[in-house]
């Protein structure tokens, strides 16, 4: 047997092995002699490079390096699930799913506490792997992932071209602590749990570090729809035939429900059962199963109608308050956090929970050293929910709100009508200025490259930097100064801020952290006004007239503009060279039939998806909305748009446009 063929066979056998290890849990070779084959093959690999393949069962031990996590556009966007807690809930959920369509049956899964995942594979071999991201895109994460042993590097069986799959990464509690101990035993600082530490492993830079700790995954979600079988529990079991590991009837992992009595069954048994699972869950997914039916009911703009996540009840439990401490945001708002005696909670060990401001405070009547109750909202962020005090120390003071500044002594506002207390030293409380800055530099904002929250710090610190129009007149003998600092990483600083030039408009009026206008207001705004000298030269009632944005942001706006301060930053800003208009790309070239018109997208389309067809909107010279109103123009409506929707478009006398329809207006 040549070596070629000896390489193949190898490779079909190992694949064979690992599958029938990780994902069927029934070896039927020693690992002594699995390593055995697999080091016959990595010899002969080496020896041979010209037969080497990516997804071969060698990729398994990593080894790979990058650098940089390539940001990936998804094909198909990946929502998050709308969320309930309660029996009434699903029961409403329910009932509008069976108006919206004819009978319909459902499915109950865990709901995964891990890193979702989108693994594409094209003729039967992975091709690439993407996180979730923003949910528009996210990183490729192909390396880390090919080191994960129940994710098939190759079909045998019979599958589509090219598909998609979808699941969750999860640590395993083994693993998790296995890793743990390790890192102790080397003074390493241990992981909090397991959700944030698979979290972390898929960013190494280093696959061969990947592949040490024990990920595992669970798919259960193929892409399109329908490309397996015409329901969900069928692709399911199409997708284990072609070798994924995903959730099993056997396992009880999954279940088919013909109504409300099924679901909470499934829900019952396993918020008791959920302990003893070898990972971690937070709670149940519901879906409505035949995809057909998932269509007609459609997407809201953040998730889809057809499913909803049961979060299982959050823990309890009591612990010390040992002092409450004040952290100063970029606005200057001060947030009340408690520091508690540390306690296990939810999978992590809590030590601080937020308090939110001083009425909670007053609503809680907090002691000095209270037994408090804490839980985590949403399993997420703890927070204080109630005192014991039948444990109350009766010599102990009451807890007082402060009334200067933390870090400046400044005294201490609190707007009428608002809930938070405000240090108003807004040019020299350092928080304040490193949080402005900090903003300024993030991801949705300029997304400076090299740089991060305790480099910029450092530099207001240091008297380097006090505002973001600093950062363009750093040097690069200013900042090789700096203790720790090196040549390549003041370079990437310096680079990162030269690139943060071609930013568009929009996210440089973001980055302006201007009160109450996020990512989307500045979006709004930008595509409205055109360029920053417009905006700021904008009334208060010219800035309400924009469609979506009330009085308390145009005030913000339009206060913002007329600072001195704000003026002088603004000023060096553009003799930076910043981009202060919408570019060309943005503008439409010329007029088209719905130039101005304002639309509503609703439903399920069969030639474009939501996203797109919003795309073409506004590449045309219109503007998306997203409530009806008698200012609006048109709502192009697709498979499973609600009937409330169209009654009220009807009753304003909007047109309604079908896809088709949209498509021969604008000649497409």
């Amino acid at each position: 047997m040549g070596s070629k063929e000896r390489i193949e066979k190898l490779r079909g056998e190992l694949h064979a092995h690992n599958h029938r290890y990780y994902v069927q849990d029934s070896p039927v070779i020693s690992d002594y002699e699995f390593d055995m084959l697999l080091k016959e093959l990595e010899e002969l690999e080496s020896k041979h490079p010209e037969y080497i393949n990516p997804n071969s069962p060698s990729s398994r031990v990593g080894g790979s390096i990058t650098k940089n996590f390539t940001s990936i556009k998804h094909t198909y966007p990946m929502l998050s699930l709308s969320n309930t807690y309660s029996l009434e809930e699903i029961q409403e959920w329910i009932l509008r799913v069976e108006k919206s369509t004819a009978k319909v049956s459902f499915v109950c899964e865990l709901k995964y506490d891990g890193v979702a995942i989108g693994i594409r594979y094209q003729n039967g071999e992975m091709i690439q792997a993407v996180t979730r991201g923003d949910g528009t895109q996210g990183d490729d994460i192909t390396n880390n992932v090919r080191t994960i042993k129940s994710v098939p590097l190759r079909l045998d069986n019979s599958f589509p071209k090219d598909f998609e799959i979808r699941g969750e990464i999860v640590m395993p509690h083994k693993a998790f602590e296995a890793l743990n101990k390790r890192r102790e035993a080397e003074g390493l600082p241990k992981f909090a749990n397991p959700r944030n530490c698979a979290s972390g492993t898929l960013k190494l830079q280093d696959s061969s570090e990947v592949a040490k700790r024990g990920l595992d995954a669970y798919l259960y979600y193929v892409l399109p729809e329908g490309v397996l079988s015409p329901s969900h529990s069928e692709s399911i079991l199409a997708s284990a035939n072609m070798g994924f590991k995903v959730p099993l009837v056997k396992d009880k992992f999954i279940a088919k429900c013909s109504g409300l009595d099924q679901i909470m069954d499934f829900i019952d048994y396993w918020e008791d059962q959920r302990k003893n699972l070898r990972f971690d869950i937070d709670g149940i997914v519901i879906k409505v199963d035949d995809y057909e039916s998932q269509q007609k009911l459609g997407f809201t703009a953040k998730s889809p109608r057809w499913a909803t996540a049961y979060k299982f009840k959050a823990e309890r439990v009591p612990t010390q308050l040992n002092s409450i401490t004040y952290q100063v945001g970029r606005t200057g708002a001060i947030t009340p956090v408690a520091n508690l005696e540390p306690i296990w909670l939810g999978g992590t060990t809590v030590k601080r929970a937020s308090l939110h401001n001083s009425d909670q405070i007053e609503l809680l009547d907090l002691y000095e050293k209270d037994i408090v109750f804490v839980e985590k909202g949403g399993e997420i962020i703890p927070k204080v929910v109630s005192v014991d005090i039948s444990q109350r120390n009766a010599s102990a003071q009451q807890v007082t709100f402060i009334e200067k500044c933390p870090e400046c002594s400044s005294l201490l506002e609190r707007k009428e009508g608002e809930a938070q207390h405000y240090c108003p030293n807004a040019d020299n409380c350092p928080p304040q200025l490193s949080g402005r800055i900090e903003h300024y530099i993030s991801r949705k904002a300029m997304d400076l490259a090299g740089m991060g929250g305790e480099t910029v710090q450092l530099l207001v610190k240091k008297g380097l930097i006090r505002n973001p129009a600093d950062l363009y007149f750093l040097t690069f003998d200013q900042l090789i100064e700096l203790e720790g600092f090196k040549e390549t990483s003041v370079q990437n600083i310096l680079d990162g801020i030269q690139q943060s030039k071609n930013v568009p408009f929009e996210r440089v009026l973001f980055a302006l952290g201007i009160r109450h206008v996020g990512s989307t207001v500045a979006k709004v705004l930008a595509k409205y006004f055109k360029s920053m000298y417009v905006l700021a030269q904008a009334s208060i009632e010219e800035i309400v007239a924009v469609e979506g944005i009330g009085s308390v942001i145009a005030s913000e706006v339009y206060g913002f503009f007329r600072e001195e301060k704000n003026a002088i930053i603004l000023d060096a800003l553009v003799g930076a060279g910043l981009q202060m208009e919408v570019g060309p790309e943005s503008i439409t070239a010329v007029s088209s039939p719905i130039t101005n018109a304002k639309i509503i997208v609703s439903g399920v389309f069969e030639y474009f998806t939501r996203n797109e067809l919003k795309d073409v909107i506004e590449k045309h010279g219109a503007q998306n909305v997203s409530s009806i109103s008698s200012k609006t123009t048109y709502i192009i409506a697709g498979d499973g748009i609600g009937p409330a929707k169209l009654q009220k478009a009807q009753s304003l006398g909007i047109r309604i446009l079908s896809e088709q329809e949209f498509i021969e207006l604008l000649g497409l």
